[in-house]
C-alpha cells in the first residue's frame, strides 16, 4: 500500500504500533519494560542515595529499582528531587535518570525549567511561525514563572483548536506533577508512554482503523528481522548485538567493480536508522565498514549524518577508529526486538 500507516497490533501479548511506509516497515514499538523498571520518558519522585564520586554521578531511589543520576551537583544524601528517565537500563545497571523534566506531546512540549515560547526549527514559513507563537503566549498566559513551551514541528499542519488544547493538557499535567515533591519516599508519578501514545504522539499518522499487523505484512517482515543479516543495495551486511556494543558488518557482495565497497558503504549508511530503529538497539554501534580509499571517507559521512537527520532517537557520530572502523553512540530508547519475538 502506497503512503504512511499507522497500525497498533500485538505480538506475543505485548502490545505495539508499527509505521509502513509504502508497504515497508519503518518503525515498531512496543509496550514497557520486561522487568517492570520505568520506561523512558516515565516521571518519578526520587531519593539521592549515594553519590558515585568517580563517575560524579548520584545513585537515586525509585520504585523498586535504583537510578544513576549523572552529572549530581550540591545535592545531599536523602534529599528528594523529581527525576525522568532518559532511557532503558543496561543489564544489571542503574536506570539513567536526569532532573531535566519535560512534559511531551504531539504538538506541545512543557519544560518546566526552561522558561520562553519557542516554535520547532524545522517551521520555515513565516506565517505558520507566527501563528504559533501566538497560540503559544496565549495558550502560556497562566503558567507559573519559569515554564516554558516548545510547539513541535507536527504543530504547522495543526487546527489551533487542536494545539490550544494540547498545550492546555500538558501544561496541567505538568502543574500537577512538579507540585507533587512535598510527600515522602520514591514514587511513580507519570508512567512512561506505552506503544498507543508514542505512536501517537511521534508517527506521523494517526492509526488506520481495521488494519492489523497480519493483514498489513508487518508479521512477514518481522521474519527476516530475526537474523542479522540485511540487503541494502547491493551488499549484504549485518548488524549484531553483543553484550558491549552493537557491530556493523558491510561487506560487497558479488560486485567487484572498483566503486564496490564505497557504494555498498553508502547503501548501508542509508538503511542503517531503520535497521537499528526496528531491532530497538542502542549504545555504542560500530561499523565495519567496507574497504575504500581514505578520500572517500567523507561522502560516507555525509550519507550517514542525513540519514540519521530524520532518525526519530538521538544518535551521535562519533567518529573514526585507528583501525578505521566508525562508531557511533545511540540512545537506548526502545525495547530490543530480541525481548519480544
Amino acid at each position: 500500500m502506497k503512503g504512511l500507516q499507522t497500525i497498533l497490533g500485538e505480538l506475543n501479548g505485548r502490545s505495539a504500533a508499527a509505521l509502513m511506509r509504502d508497504g515497508r516497515l519503518d518503525d515498531l514499538v512496543f509496550d514497557g519494560e520486561a522487568d517492570g523498571a520505568p520506561g523512558p520518558g516515565a516521571i518519578l519522585r526520587a531519593r539521592c542515595d549515594r553519590p558515585l564520586k568517580g563517575q560524579g554521578g548520584m545513585i537515586v531511589d525509585l520504585p523498586g529499582h535504583k537510578g544513576f543520576l549523572r552529572g549530581a551537583k550540591g545535592l545531599a544524601e536523602g534529599q528528594t528531587l523529581l527525576v525522568m528517565v532518559t532511557g532503558r537500563a543496561e543489564p544489571g545497571k542503574a536506570v539513567p535518570v536526569t532532573t531535566r523534566v519535560i512534559f511531551k506531546s504531539r504538538y506541545a512540549i512543557i519544560t518546566p525549567d526552561a522558561p520562553g515560547r519557542n516554535v520547532a526549527r524545522g517551521i520555515r514559513d513565516d506565517d505558520a511561525r507566527d501563528r504559533l507563537q501566538l497560540l503559544a503566549h496565549e495558550g502560556m498566559v497562566d503558567a507559573p514563572e519559569g515554564f516554558g513551551l516548545i510547539l513541535r514541528s507536527a504543530a504547522e499542519e495543526a487546527k489551533d483548536a487542536d494545539i490550544a488544547q494540547d498545550i492546555a493538557q500538558m501544561l496541567d499535567l505538568a502543574v500537577a506533577v512538579t507540585s507533587d515533591l512535598e510527600d515522602d519516599g520514591p514514587e511513580l508519578l507519570l508512567d512512561a508512554p506505552d506503544a498507543a501514545e508514542v505512536a501517537w504522539r511521534e508517527f506521523p499518522v494517526l492509526p488506520a482503523v481495521g488494519e492489523d499487523f497480519e493483514t498489513a505484512g508487518v508479521l512477514d517482515q518481522l521474519e527476516a528481522l530475526r537474523r542479522p543479516g540485511f540487503a541494502a543495495g547491493g551488499a549484504t551486511s549485518y548488524v549484531e548485538p553483543t553484550r558491549a556494543l552493537i557491530a556493523v558488518d558491510v561487506n560487497t557482495g558479488g560486485d567487484t567493480s572498483p566503486a564496490a565497497a564505497l557504494k555498498a558503504n553508502l547503501a548501508v549508511a542509508r538503511e542503517l536508522p531503520r535497521q537499528l530503529r526496528l531491532r530497538g538497539l542502542g549504545g555504542q554501534v560500530v561499523i565495519d565498514v567496507a574497504p575504500m580509499p581514505k578520500k572517500d571517507r567523507k561522502t560516507f559521512e555525509h550519507a550517514l549524518r542525513a540519514a540519521f537527520k530524520t532518525d526519530p532517537i538521538e544518535t551521535a557520530l562519533v567518529g573514526w577508529t585507528p583501525l578505521g572502523h566508525f562508531e557511533l553512540q545511540r540512545k537506548r530508547e526502545r525495547v530490543p526486538l530480541t525481548e519480544v519475538l
